[in-house]
């Protein structure tokens, strides 16, 4: 009653247009969109130099070092802004580690096609219930090839959270190539198709569902669920549907080789007292076990993406929940991805996500050591290794504890910028 009264009179005596129209002037400007830019052209590391941060350049230095490592690249976030990115030692010889060094990222790779079947969840095109195998199931082409049923059992979910009913206490199919190809008579490395096929012939260890663990095939299947959903290669539909929305522009699949590396990848190293050993391909050649031990492109989905820390961080960021960057999935698919069940509970491609909120993801193979730490403050630190140490995948607990005293000693001094942006103009 009071506010229609007051604009009466306001109306009456002409004041009101006049109001409107201070209030119109007085209005301020909306803020400059944000521009993204392509972190692997953009960054140095002489934009993360900064006093403040010089004792955190020196304890990573002094980790590397302790630990025989030639180069790492460092990314740390803080509310979805990038704040310091940057390499340190070197990552070929004479060649010195900068936030564009593309690094193996091993296993971290299952949070990017976990991403992506949580796209295809958002879309509708299939549910975390859906069966993989069986008269409806989506990889159905598959059915001739087991006689143990209990495949029939297995979800999406039961991928995701490495409940498939695979037996870790076996020799990983994934990392046995050349055993196979001498078990089976196969002249070539085999295709994901036809390990599948070999592999299913063999009975369930666990009833789907029930028994966590860890499994790179169960990874492996989701790669080729992708496939079949989406009727595309798993690298072309990941890289259009998943990373580029993400503003990740240099994601690839692993080469096998040194002379396959690309551009501004790293060298990756192994201990000195590490021997040669047969090539994956069984062609008798004797090899770096990082280059050539293992087919490291036909893991795929479960471990073979290569990518820049910074654009590692980027992804990560598209898949947090939190606002400053856009998310590729909806709410619901970060909250299915991070809810904690309990301590024998894998996460949906997270290793753990803990009731703190507190969410970790490791990955480990010749040559590589990377972790992902993304804490409750909203903090995110990423490094990744590219140097084999005799701790072998224990290597990211040690990372863990260098990233706990880095942040006790320099959370509060790192830079209040966003290097995910292009700077506004003042």
């Amino acid at each position: 009653m009071r506010r229609r009264l007051l604009t009466g009179l306001l109306v009456a005596a002409g004041m009101l247009p006049a109001l409107l129209s201070c209030t119109s002037r007085r209005a301020p400007e909306p803020p400059a969109p944000k521009i993204p830019v392509i972190l692997n052209e953009t960054l140095t590391n002489e934009l993360s130099d900064t006093s403040d941060l010089r004792g955190l350049d020196a304890a990573v230095s002094r980790y590397l070092r302790n630990n025989h490592i030639h180069g790492a690249s460092l990314a740390i976030m803080r509310r979805d802004s990038l704040v310091y990115a940057k390499g340190y030692g070197e990552v070929d010889k004479g060649v010195p580690a900068g936030p564009e060094t593309l690094y193996r990222m091993a296993s971290v790779s299952k949070l990017v096609t976990a991403a992506g079947i949580m796209v295809l969840v958002d879309r509708g095109s299939l549910s975390l219930d859906d069966k993989v195998f069986g008269p409806e199931g989506i990889l159905k082409e598959y059915n001739d090839s087991y006689r143990d049923r209990r495949y029939e059992r297995i979800t999406v979910e039961h991928l995701l959270r490495h409940e498939g009913g695979f037996s870790s206490r076996v020799p990983d199919p994934m990392f046995s190539t050349r055993d196979l190809m001498q078990q089976h008579g196969w002249a070539l490395p085999p295709t994901p198709d036809i390990l599948l096929k070999a592999v299913l012939r063999q009975n369930l260890t666990y009833v789907p569902g029930t028994t966590p663990q860890y499994s790179n095939l169960g990874y492996l299947i989701l790669t080729l669920v992708i496939e079949k959903v989406t009727g595309r290669p798993y690298e072309e539909w990941m890289q259009e549907n998943v990373l580029l929305p993400a503003g990740c522009h240099e994601f690839r699949l692993a080469r096998n080789f040194y002379e396959g590396r690309y551009p501004h990848e790293t060298r990756y190293y192994l201990p000195s007292n590490e021997i040669a050993v047969p090539c994956y391909d069984n062609s008798g050649q004797l090899v770096e076990r990082c280059y050539g031990g293992n087919d490291i492109h036909g893991l795929y989905g479960a471990g073979a993406w290569v990518a820049s820390v910074p654009e590692l961080m980027r992804f990560v960021a598209s898949i947090d929940g939190r606002d400053e960057v856009p998310d590729i999935i909806s709410f619901d698919r970060v909250t299915d991805m991070t809810t904690w069940f309990d301590d024998q509970t894998y996460s949906l491609g997270w290793n753990d996500t803990k009731e703190s909120g507190e969410w970790t993801r490791t990955g480990s193979f010749s040559g590589t050591s990377a972790l992902v730490k993304y804490y409750p403050d909203g903090e995110c630190w990423i490094m990744i290794l590219n140097t084999s140490t005799y701790r072998g995948n224990r290597q990211s607990s040690q990372t863990g504890l260098l990233f706990h005293d880095l942040r006790r000693d320099y959370s509060r001094r790192l830079p209040r910028r966003d290097f995910f942006f292009a700077p506004v103009p003042e």
